[in-house]
């Protein structure tokens, strides 16, 4: 497999950019900063009921030996804080429709059983490590009705808290001109901070893809910052 494509560099381009001339006229002050990942709608299908398998492998459940359909995607990745240093201990759970459109969630694969993919587990989760990295095989997304931008929902947790959920789109996907989530109140250098492409792995024999796409947080607060915090609260508060 190819070394991950590491988009820091490019990301801390375009949060320049976005910041216009303070970037310039404040030499230091954002020199170092990445530009943040944007936040973007959970959508209605987090899993109402999540899978016995929750592994990173969405594309194998269990001990079947009928892999999904679609076209495999080893999506990788880290996941930083702002400065570019890697959180551990941060777990990224990643949700898609399989490659027939249907969602794991009753509300969708409940009136398109027939169509589902039964071998596609639908929903991951992986944990970082000292080295804020994670890695996931999946489908590269598909466009269904509604959504004409293909994408894959994912969000980032540490313990109980929710710190970011949005999502991957394809980069040069035309759906993405149309789509009304991709362009909805969000401009157009944190939309390409959503985009992520989608390459052939070469030699691969069975075709497949790779894609990275890293996450970068804001400052993320630790649990010994959040004990004082909740201690230095008026009791009857």
């Amino acid at each position: 497999m190819p070394s991950p494509i590491r988009p820091a560099d490019r990301r801390a381009f375009l949060g320049a950019l976005s910041m216009g001339a303070a970037f310039f006229t404040t030499r230091g002050l954002f020199a170092e900063e990445l530009a943040r990942t944007p936040a973007r709608t959970e959508g209605p299908f987090y899993p109402d009921k999540l899978p016995l398998d929750q592994d990173n492998d969405l594309i194998v459940l269990g001990d079947s030996l009928t892999p999904a359909v679609g076209e495999i995607t080893q999506l990788h990745g880290r996941i930083l804080d702002a400065s570019g240093g890697p959180i551990k201990d941060a777990t990224i759970e990643i949700w898609q429709c399989d490659a027939n459109q249907v969602y794991l969630h009753s509300a969708d694969s409940g009136r398109n059983a027939e169509k589902q993919d039964k071998n596609f587990q639908g929903f991951g989760r992986f944990t970082t490590g000292a080295t804020g990295e994670y890695r996931f095989r999946t489908i590269k997304p598909v466009p269904y009705p509604g959504r004409p931008a293909p994408h894959i929902h994912f969000k980032i947790k540490k313990g109980d808290r929710t710190l970011l959920t949005s999502q991957i789109n394809i980069a040069g996907h035309p759906g993405n001109k149309v789509d009304g989530v991709v362009l909805g109140g969000i401009g157009v250098f944190d939309r390409e901070l959503l985009m992520a492409e989608f390459k052939p792995i070469p030699d691969s024999k069975t075709g497949e893809l790779a894609a990275a796409f890293d996450v970068i947080l804001g400052r993320t607060p630790d649990d010994h910052a959040l004990h004082a915090l909740r201690d230095a609260r008026p009791r009857n508060a």
